[in-house]
Order: C-alpha cells, then sequence, then structure tokens
C-alpha cells in the first residue's frame, strides 16, 4: 500500500474546533487465499472535531464498517492496516490490543455495534453487563448506586426498565440496539463509533437514539469544553441530516466527497454524482435508484469505480480523479457558483474515487 498522503483543509475538521481523532491515508486490504487481496478500504482521510458529528454513509459492503473496526483493532487476522488514525498522541492503527482492550475501548472510544446482539453475553442479563460496564468505566461505587447508574444509562437509550433483567436472546433487534447503545454511552468517552446505530427501530427511536447520540457530543466534558465527537455510520440518511454537521460518502472502499451537512442535504446538495444518486433514491425525494451494482471491491477498476453506473462519465475516466475541494470526481456537479472545479487541479489529499 502507499503512503498516507499529507493532509490538507479538505478533510481537516470544523474550523476551530480540536479533533478528537485524526485520520491520514488509512487503508484496509484483506489477504486472501491464493494471493487475491480486496481493499476493503482505501487511503482514507478524515477528522472528527470535538462537539462535531461527521455522518459516513454509503451502499453496503463499500468499507464503512470495516473503517470503524480498524479504528478498534477489531479486524480479523488476515486484514493488514496502512496509514495513521490519531486519538490524541495515540496512533490507533499502531497500538497493541493490551492498549485497545486496556486504554482505549470503552473508556476513551465507545462503540455502538453493527451487530449487537453478537457483542451482548448471551448468558448475562442486560442489567448484569450494564452494572458491570459502570463499574469498570466510571467512578460509581456501591451497590445502590451502580444499580442507579445503570438504569439511567439504558433509560438514555430508550431501553425499557422492565426489560433490564432479560437475556439477550429475549431482545428483540431494536431492543438489542437499544441496550448496545446504552452500553456505548456508559463511558462519556470522548469519541464515539456509532455503526448503523438506528437498525431496528421505529421513526420515534430512531429520533431519540440520534438525538441521545447528539446530545453526548454537545455536553461538557470534564474540563468543562465541548470535547467529544461522534462519527456515525448509517444507511438512514434522515438521520444523518437530523444531526451531523458533516457528511462523507465512501464507495468503493474509497472517500468520494466530504461536505457540510447543510449543504449536502439543502442547497447546493451533494457534488458527487453517487452521493447526489443516494439523495435521489429517497421517498420524499425522486425515489430513484441508483442504477447498476458497485464493483466487487477484489476486482476494482484502474479508473472511478463509480464510471460504469454513473451518467456523467467519459473517457476521462478511465483514469482515478484527484481531490477538489473535497471531491474525488472528473465531472462533478456544480456548487453555488455555478461551475464545477477543474478535475485536473492539483490536490495535497487524495482521496480517490
Amino acid at each position: 500500500m502507499t503512503a498516507p498522503a499529507p493532509p490538507s483543509s479538505e478533510a481537516a475538521a470544523v474550523p476551530g474546533r480540536t479533533p478528537v481523532l485524526s485520520v491520514r491515508g488509512l487503508s484496509v486490504r484483506f489477504l486472501m487465499p491464493g494471493g487475491r487481496r480486496v481493499a476493503a478500504v482505501t487511503d482514507a482521510h478524515f477528522d472528527v472535531a470535538a462537539g462535531e458529528c461527521l455522518a459516513l454513509i454509503g451502499e453496503s459492503g463499500c468499507g464503512k464498517s470495516v473503517l470503524a473496526s480498524a479504528l478498534l483493532g477489531l479486524l480479523p487476522a488476515n486484514a493488514r492496516t496502512a496509514g495513521r488514525a490519531l486519538l490524541g498522541d495515540l496512533d490507533l492503527l499502531a497500538a497493541d490490543e493490551r492498549t485497545l482492550s486496556r486504554t482505549v475501548r470503552g473508556r476513551l472510544v465507545g462503540l455502538v455495534p453493527q451487530s449487537p446482539a453478537a457483542h451482548l453475553t448471551p448468558v448475562r442479563t442486560v442489567r448484569s453487563q450494564t452494572q458491570e460496564t459502570v463499574s469498570a468505566l466510571t467512578g460509581v461505587r456501591g451497590r445502590a448506586a451502580v444499580r442507579a447508574a445503570a438504569r439511567a444509562a439504558a433509560d438514555r437509550a430508550a431501553f425499557p426498565a422492565d426489560h433490564l433483567d432479560r437475556y439477550p436472546h429475549e431482545l428483540s433487534g431494536g431492543l438489542a440496539q437499544r441496550a448496545a447503545t446504552a452500553l456505548a454511552l456508559v463511558g462519556d468517552a470522548p469519541l464515539l463509533l456509532a455503526d448503523e446505530p438506528t437498525t431496528g427501530l421505529d421513526r420515534a427511536l430512531v429520533d431519540r437514539t440520534v438525538d441521545e447520540l447528539r446530545r453526548h457530543v454537545d455536553a461538557p466534558d470534564a474540563a468543562g469544553g465541548t470535547g467529544r465527537g461522534l462519527l456515525m455510520i448509517t444507511h438512514d440518511l434522515a438521520a444523518a441530516e437530523r444531526v451531523a454537521d458533516r457528511v462523507a460518502v465512501m464507495y468503493a472502499g474509497r472517500l468520494v466527497e466530504l461536505a457540510d451537512a447543510a449543504s449536502f442535504f439543502g442547497t447546493p446538495g451533494p457534488r458527487h454524482p453517487y452521493s447526489r444518486g443516494l439523495l435521489q433514491a429517497l421517498p420524499d425525494r425522486a425515489f430513484a435508484p441508483v442504477p447498476g451494482m458497485p464493483p466487487e471491491l477484489g476486482d476494482l477498476p484502474e479508473g472511478c469505480a463509480f464510471a460504469p453506473r454513473c451518467p456523467r462519465a467519459s473517457a476521462a475516466c478511465a483514469a482515478l480523479p484527484a481531490t477538489v475541494g473535497g471531491l474525488a470526481c472528473h465531472h462533478p456537479l456544480p456548487g453555488d457558483d455555478g461551475e464545477a472545479p477543474s478535475p485536473t487541479a492539483s490536490s495535497t489529499e487524495d482521496i480517490r474515487a
């Protein structure tokens, strides 16, 4: 894998805010039998600022959850990573398992997992697991105080108190999701990774869940400042619009657009044709799916991976586009000024489509 490209303002966090997480050149390859390599994530660059929610969106299988797993050291043994992911002074990609298990997971990074039922201990009740998490990650001591704190954590995630003594197999998918959310919020970690946190929830609970995640971001930290960040991986674009400050769009393992959420969901809208297609697929918009299918990550083309599905594709798309103005596209849609940036302009950040 190539060395990570230098940082640029396009990947930088919201101006005036300190990055909680700074990712530069993150790539993940899976080594398969026969020498084949699957390019799950390629050269990702982004920051998550204190007090910011960055929504990472894209079709299933594009590499979003692999990226989150890489940050927490949860990749399988056949995975290889490159780049840097700085949480303060700690490079998450270089940290050993002892550091990750004792210092990072739960304490510095809270995780709302994509498959919550698989992350809950099957032979213990939700109450037992929540109380153990409270005891391990907070300063609460004493049986009554720990029990009260566990119930408060469940309430934050809209988990019903009368279900706390149930085992994971007795929960619906939505309740398991809320239990996992409660556990992730216990430690008040400076960074929260929420991987599909609204799976299995109805609209009212979706709104309540993402609002609680947003409150986690906005709440003062121990020093009195807003020092928490949220990386929310989601297919729910309405949830992303509700709470995100910025939006990152992933396609075939690469970040192809990084934009302010208000501009992305409003005017002028997404600039990358793929991003525009995702929004147009919503029922309250054109309700038209993006045509075609994404490529296999083990057999990516040399040029733009979206070109076979793109109505704006040309011969230029046989080459990887440079990043200009937060976009990796030879033919971006017009912006506020009515003009698309030149695809031949230079960029210090190499986010390729």
